[in-house]
């Protein structure tokens, strides 16, 4: 099977997922409209070559929860596509992290639609990859990523808390 009708598989899944998420919280059409930024060639074809054509950098990729840690590539391509993707939707947590002019870092809170797309997000992705079954408790499931990895995410601290709060064991 060529290699775009695998990515493209795998968007129409991830998004699948993400769609019964957002409508089981009343986000229609953000779970019609999430991640169709994808499809545009400037992230669709990096994506492709990043996940299926340069299979030692996904390696170089993956961080110890076996997640990508995307900024760790070694494809500029991928790289530029993966900032366009972050820039383009809201529900990505680095859309609210402005770098200022003098260097320092300003971090907005994200709004509460942008929130709860994110998490239906982080179940999706979960669920379409393959890290929990769609039948086990998918915010258990999300709260063990969570856990795992949410120091690493540069938050407004009313955002980390509403996830704290929602998450935190």
């Amino acid at each position: 099977m060529s290699k775009y009708i695998k990515y493209l598989k795998y968007v129409i899944r991830h998004k699948f997922f993400v769609l019964v998420e957002c409508w089981k919280r009343g986000l229609y059409w953000r779970g019609l409209t999430h991640d169709l930024s994808k499809l545009r060639p400037s992230e669709f074809f990096p994506y492709v070559s990043y996940f299926y054509g340069y299979k030692d950098d996904i390696k170089k990729g993956r961080d110890s929860t076996e997640h990508y840690k995307l900024t760790d590539t070694v494809n500029k391509n991928f790289d530029f596509a993966w900032l366009l993707h972050q820039k383009r939707n809201r529900h990505h947590w680095q859309w609210w992290v402005l770098p200022e002019d003098d260097g320092d870092t300003k971090v907005l809170e994200m709004e509460e639609n942008d929130r709860t797309e994110m998490l239906c997000d982080w179940i999706g992705a979960g669920k379409a990859q393959g890290y929990f079954s769609p039948k086990e408790d998918p915010l258990q499931e999300t709260r063990k990523w969570w856990n795992k990895n949410n120091h690493k995410m540069q938050l407004h601290k009313n955002t980390r808390k509403y996830f704290v709060d929602l998450l935190s064991e």
